[in-house]
């Protein structure tokens, strides 16, 4: 029998906020243990929790980028469950009215466009994080209260590459939007994963297990690639799946038992006694929408339809949104867009990543490589030329055409010039001018840069290989 793997997947980011979710305590990564906590993160008797507002501006913004509904009304609640890291012994959440629901991701994969339903994206509460240490354990509460907003996808995925592809295509969402930093290395980015497998065309869903707290994403993808074939070998071999939670042990490349799952019951949810509901108005959600952003898939194929670059030059756009920008304004009125790509993304971006520097501490703006490639297009440099021409321009600003006439590099396109240097390679060459008299039309590259060298670079090249010809076959 063939069976199917269903995955769906649960993504926690934290928020770019300044401050935690209810209280003023510092959002912030690196602090010493336990010092942005205050009597409301670590839940002491008698404290009210106030919600973040700009932390409620984020979760709605990244509904409207998730294609979600932003609904008039929401809730908070408290999920109770008793873990070391969970100071109040309960987390505050949302349960049956999200902020957010219904909405889709599209994403590329395997040369198509792929699309995973999401089920919801609700705003909660980080948690501690655990520290184990040789003889002993502690918990850090810095994080506890962080804004979380955890984005529930429906069982759509297939397989783990297509797991991966998600959740990159998620994180570049969400890093556009200005939702979040995704910092996974700061465990901004967090994923649980539900797995299941049933025989292919069945619609049914088999058991599902769920693999708690992934905090890569090549991880994920090597967890699914494990659990996907040990549920199809315990099937097979006339075992049974139960619901339970798995964790991944990196290192030892398996998942391990943790405990039974728990269902919604067990949390013993009820809403929050302390939050009153969330009614936006139409015109807070009004101004939320003013920060929609184009996302980067739509972004990307706009650059490829409207500009006519190769894929590859539009991904590195998008993967680096000030070098993209800068484009669109450089390219902006040029008849060689494919030539302002390479400019930027051979040329300039090398040297910002070389010398550390921001586009923004550019000392010349992007008409100055419209009008670089311009000059070089017209004749009046070479692409040689057009070098030495962008290394004045990274270092000192101007104009190109300033440069060219300061340095003298414009070059040689004079037919009695350029026919003298030519005569004065054939004659002083006579071996490589028989040989393209005699067909070898390769040899005429040598005389070529013999009347390059005369004319120290000026000498137009496409008119140098054209008067070589006109004198040769003459």
């Amino acid at each position: 029998m063939e069976y199917e793997a269903v995955i769906g997947l649960e993504t926690h980011c934290q928020l770019k906020t300044q401050s935690k979710m209810f209280c003023g305590c510092a959002n912030e990564f690196g602090a010493d243990p336990n010092t942005n906590v205050c009597p409301v993160c670590l839940g002491m008797p008698g404290v009210l929790p106030v919600p973040n507002e700009r932390a409620l501006q984020l979760t709605a913004l990244t509904g409207y980028l998730l294609n979600c509904e932003v609904p008039k009304f929401a809730k908070f609640d408290r999920k109770n469950y008793f873990y070391p890291d969970v100071c109040k012994d309960y987390q505050i959440t949302q349960f049956d009215f999200p902020s957010t629901s219904t909405g889709h991701v599209d994403f590329e994969f395997e040369g198509g466009i792929e699309r995973v339903r999401i089920t919801r994206a609700h705003l909660e509460e980080d948690v501690g994080k655990n520290n184990h240490f040789d003889q002993h354990s502690g918990v850090d509460f810095n994080r506890a209260g962080v804004p979380l907003l955890e984005i529930v996808s429906e069982p759509d995925l297939r397989s783990a590459d297509m797991a991966y592809e998600y959740l990159n295509a998620l994180k570049d969402i969400l890093i556009y939007g200005g939702i979040s930093d995704c910092d996974m290395e700061k465990g901004m980015v967090r994923c649980d994963v539900n797995i299941s497998v049933r025989p292919k065309g069945t619609t049914e869903l088999g058991t599902k297990v769920e693999i708690k707290n992934m905090n890569t994403f090549s991880g994920v993808r090597r967890a699914i690639n494990y659990e996907v074939p040990r549920q199809i070998e315990t099937l097979e071999s006339g075992g049974s799946l139960v619901q339970e939670t798995r964790r991944w042990d990196d290192d030892a490349g398996i998942t391990e038992t943790m405990r039974s799952k728990e269902h919604a019951h067990d949390y013993r949810y009820f809403p929050e006694p302390d939050l009153m509901p969330l009614r936006p108005s139409d015109e807070w959600l009004a101004e939320v929408r003013t920060h929609i952003v184009e996302l980067p898939l739509a972004r990307k194929q706009r650059f490829v339809a409207d500009y006519g670059i190769p894929a590859q030059d539009a991904e590195v756009f998008i993967g680096n949104v000030p070098l993209g920008d800068f484009f669109e304004k450089a390219v902006d009125g040029s008849k060689n867009a494919k030539a302002v790509a390479n400019w930027v993304i051979n040329n300039l971006q090398a040297q910002l990543t070389e010398t550390e520097t921001s586009v923004d501490a550019l000392k010349f703006g992007p008409e100055a490589i419209r009008e670089l490639v311009e000059i070089i297009d017209g004749g009046t440099i070479s692409s040689k030329g057009g070098q030495e021409v962008f290394a004045e321009l990274f270092e000192n600003g101007g104009s190109p055409k300033a440069i060219v006439e300061a340095k003298g590099l414009a070059q040689v396109s004079d037919t009695g010039e350029l026919e003298k240097w030519c005569q004065d390679a054939i004659d002083a060459n006579p071996g490589p001018a028989d040989d393209v008299r005699n067909g070898k039309e390769n040899a005429i590259n040598f005389l070529k840069g013999q009347v390059m060298k005369a004319s120290r670079g000026k000498a137009n090249p496409q008119l140098v290989g054209e008067t070589l010809a006109k004198l040769l076959k003459g």
